[in-house]
């Protein structure tokens, strides 16, 4: 999770969950693996027809396709509706429910439209939402949203049936939270 995308390497990413979750491997239950993507969709559905019971977590972090491309841009690939469509086809296929991911940025795609737009866009689907605080990356673009605006948000999506999480923030202060060492080790080796 985090580093690189694992529906690159689809193929390995299966047979290491096997090993992993295999009794005579590591022995670790397949609901304690998480898949984290940015969102490969043909690689969702191929997912789905395996039927493992890993976690599958989607990068999504905007609800519109102009808003998204800006923060993501495989979105101009897999476009938000296509991936809606493989996100409910998953989980008809698996009946798990998926962990959305949304990086919150100040001013971006933290306010109460944005909210209630996913709130439309989650409608009905088995589906939590983590709320990531956006950490600060020199030179990055987006700006860590206020803490009044996160548990706005949080609080807006749980009162509107969406399961919503913020998750605890871990490093930022030493540049090694999710986003800053890799990009830090990108630099460096520039």
């Amino acid at each position: 999770m985090g580093i690189g995308e694992p529906f690159d390497n689809f193929d390995n990413v299966i047979n290491a969950i096997g090993i992993l979750n295999n009794p005579k491997g590591l022995n670790i239950g397949a609901r304690h693996i998480s898949i984290s993507t940015s969102g490969i969709v043909p690689k969702i559905y191929e997912l789905a027809d395996k039927k493992i019971q890993c976690t599958l977590s989607i990068s999504l972090h905007a609800t519109n396709d102009d808003k998204r491309t800006a923060m993501m841009p495989v979105n101009k690939a897999y476009p938000i509706k296509e991936l809606m469509e493989a996100c409910k086809y998953y989980i008809e296929k698996t009946n798990k429910r998926i962990s959305f991911e949304y990086a919150l940025a100040k001013d971006n795609n933290d306010n109460l439209e944005d909210a209630k737009e996913l709130v439309k866009l989650l409608h009905g689907m088995l589906a939590h939402v983590n709320l990531i605080p956006i950490n600060k990356i020199e030179n990055g673009k987006f700006v860590k949203s206020t803490d009044n605006n996160i548990i706005k948000f949080r609080d807006y999506l749980n009162e509107h049936g969406i399961v919503a999480t913020i998750r605890r923030e871990l490093g930022s202060d030493i540049e090694a939270a999710c986003g800053q060492l890799r990009r830090k080790t990108i630099e460096e080796k520039r």
